[in-house]
């Protein structure tokens, strides 16, 4: 008993400490409050600090390389490649500017044809593009499926029609009942 006593005083003597320390340095919660605001500041600031970078890597993945090689822009590794370096230095003139993401794709398409575009449109008949493979791959299962119900249909029609033993011989036995005969020990 007497050590339960102790310990409860001993606990809330520094509870009752920590508490005047607290009160004698100043609200703890406002210094809490303003660090939290100069971190939330400075994060929303520097997280915005290069836009463009983030910009000019999401749209020049984004576009294909016209040098014939069917590479991403930013992936295209031809040395002295006629247009890789030509069409990034336009996509690094066109974030400069203040054109939104989709006008500066738009600008590539109306200069080098909608083969600049990695990926397809989703709208008109590009739709298509999209729409095929899922398409061919649902006809395919279907195909396969139907194949093998009308295996399995068939092989249960000509179990059905097929006589249940087939007819006895009665030569063929008296010869195999010789032969038990013959071999047994």
């Amino acid at each position: 008993m007497r050590k339960k006593l102790s310990f409860y005083l001993s606990s809330r003597a520094t509870r009752d400490g920590a508490q005047r320390r607290s009160a004698s340095r100043g609200t703890p919660t406002s210094l809490r409050i303003l660090q939290i605001a100069c971190v939330l500041l400075a994060a929303t600031f520097l997280l915005g600090a290069d836009p463009s970078g983030a910009r000019f890597e999401n749209l020049g993945h984004k576009l294909m390389c016209r040098c014939g090689c069917n590479q991403i822009l930013l992936e295209c590794n031809h040395v002295g490649c006629p247009y890789s370096e030509k069409m990034r230095q336009e996509l690094l003139a066109g974030l400069q500017g203040p054109d939104s993401d989709d006008l500066i794709l738009q600008r590539f398409v109306q200069e080098y044809g909608a083969v600049v575009l990695a990926a397809p449109t989703t709208t008109g008949f590009n739709r298509v593009a999209w729409i095929t493979p899922f398409a061919a791959l649902g006809a395919g299962i279907f195909a396969v499926v139907w194949v093998v119900r009308r295996w399995r249909m068939r092989q249960a029609r000509l179990a059905a029609e097929s006589p249940a033993a087939p007819p006895v011989d009665l030569e063929l036995e008296s010869f195999r009942q010789r032969a038990r005969k013959e071999t047994e020990l």
